[in-house]
């Protein structure tokens, strides 16, 4: 791997500063902070929820539950494995690495799609986030008051632009920022859901053991049966995951080394997530034997205990929580990929600028509009058609390109450039991309095929390589 990876004959349609390849010189990240971008994607409040009702709406025992969280883990450190290795070896992100299949020019495709469902759900998690700070703020002031403007109280416009504020202060001061907020959320959200599980499990006391020996032995039953329980567990963690592993190299172009990267994979993954759903587990058993019902949300756990000292901690958890998961998958993303669009005007700070804009719209109009009008079929859409690409992005480089790629030619618009195909677009790529996109998009809408559950991204993704091997071979 080249120490430096200078580019020359810069074409400003193609390369500013934030999308030009990072030396080995100047990457700082080891496996705690790939750790830690994978804890602060898990511990989310979804990512909570999620975890806790994996144990109780499959009828499968423990054992079982953790086998299935266990294998989708290690699949998705696979599929994040195969790639992060080009950023790693390169220092580039998703959308430059997009080029070598898609065309220097077709590569805005992928990039726009993966950047307007990051921004929907950035608006989304800086609102969620923002409940977070409402709830401390209503604590103190003895309740949260009337709806204002549209749907929402003053503290809520407040805790709103606070979160939204501070998100824009952190990106605006570069990566470096980011980093370190990431490698603070992820221990610190352990330590307090660790302190949580202790005074649950000291409330429920002998309880605790009982109720966890039920869940654990499965409380009911999944129509299809264990196998087909144990793969709903499995398909669902990897939808989960799945919005991430396309732009991974966003991260990876950061890591000094393959291995420090596969080092930061295994711990963040399938240890990282178990654990996790460990706690997730001992907490729910608690709340069951203390309230006599199983809770999966923790700020409705929080709510029950009624302590302010609690609820000021939980906000600061619930806020590092979503505010760290918005980074990874819904921050970075849009920033390089609006950057890729047009790099001589939009970097990542304009980019997450732009992003932010947006965030203040969708965030602001989330209660009275957004929610209820059903647009999450129309988001999930967009995200499932990405997944060809991930299987085409693969084959080209591991098949096709041999694992090697000509870093200039990434950044040239030349028409005799290796990848400037037709007119910039590579049009193999793009008919390999429809089919394999179709099916996709049709498990999102029909209902016949919602059987297939997070695996639709997995076959999307099988079917878009496999097709467009056969049709560059050929």
């Amino acid at each position: 791997m080249n120490e430096e990876l200078a580019i020359s004959n810069q074409d400003p349609s193609l390369y500013n500063s934030d999308l030009a390849p990072i030396p080995v010189s100047k990457r700082t990240w080891g496996w705690f902070e790939i750790f830690n971008v994978w804890a602060n994607d898990v511990q989310s409040l979804f990512g909570y929820t999620l975890a806790a009702s994996l144990f109780l709406s499959y009828g499968l025992n423990g054992w079982t539950v953790f086998a299935a969280i266990m294998l989708a883990g290690l699949f998705v450190m696979w599929l994040v494995n195969l790639m992060g290795k080009p950023s790693v070896q390169y220092g580039i992100p998703f959308p430059v690495m997009a080029r070598s299949s898609m065309g220097v020019r077709g590569a805005n495709f992928p990039a726009i799609i993966r950047a307007i469902v990051a921004i929907f759900w950035y608006g989304a998690q800086t609102y969620f986030a923002s409940t977070a700070v409402a709830l401390l703020i209503g604590s103190l002031m003895g309740g949260n008051g009337d709806p204002v403007l549209l749907g929402m109280s003053g503290i809520d416009w407040v805790s709103f632009l606070i979160v939204w504020s501070f998100q824009i202060w952190l990106f605006w001061n570069g990566i470096d920022w980011i980093t370190r907020f990431l490698n603070f959320a992820g221990p610190f959200v352990y330590i307090v859901m660790i302190i949580l599980a202790i005074v649950i499990w000291t409330k429920a006391g002998s309880g605790l053991t009982s109720e966890m020996g039920t869940i654990f032995k499965g409380t009911g039953s999944y129509e299809g049966g264990s196998l087909a329980a144990f793969l709903a567990i499995v398909g669902t963690m990897i939808a989960y995951f799945a919005a991430v592993v396309i732009n991974y190299g966003d991260f990876s172009r950061f890591v000094k080394s393959q291995s420090e990267m596969k080092k930061g994979n295994f711990v963040g993954l399938p240890l990282n997530i178990a654990f996790f759903s460990l706690i997730a587990l001992i907490v729910t058993a608690g709340t069951v034997a203390v309230w006599g019902e199983a809770l999966t949300n923790p700020t409705d756990i929080v709510e029950r205990v009624d302590s302010l000292p609690l609820t000021f901690v939980a906000a600061l958890l619930f806020f590092s929580a979503t505010v760290g998961i918005n980074l990874v998958a819904n921050f970075i993303p849009p920033a390089y990929d609006l950057a890729n669009l047009m790099p001589s005007r939009i970097n990542f700070r304009i980019g997450g600028l732009i992003t932010s804009g947006f965030a203040l719209v969708i965030g602001g109009l989330w209660v009275s509009t957004i929610s209820q009008i059903g647009i999450f079929n129309f988001v999930n859409t967009l995200g499932a058609i990405l997944a060809p690409v991930y299987g085409i992005m693969i084959v080209d480089f591991y098949m096709v390109k041999n694992q090697k790629l000509d870093i200039q030619a990434l950044f040239s618009a030349s028409p005799d450039g290796e990848y400037f195909y037709d007119n910039g677009w590579n049009k193999r790529a793009m008919i390999a991309f429809v089919l394999p996109a179709l099916f996709s998009i049709a498990t999102v809408w029909v209902p016949e095929l919602a059987f297939l559950s997070g695996f639709s991204w997995v076959i999307g993704a099988a079917l878009g390589g496999a097709v467009y091997y056969l049709m560059t071979k050929k």
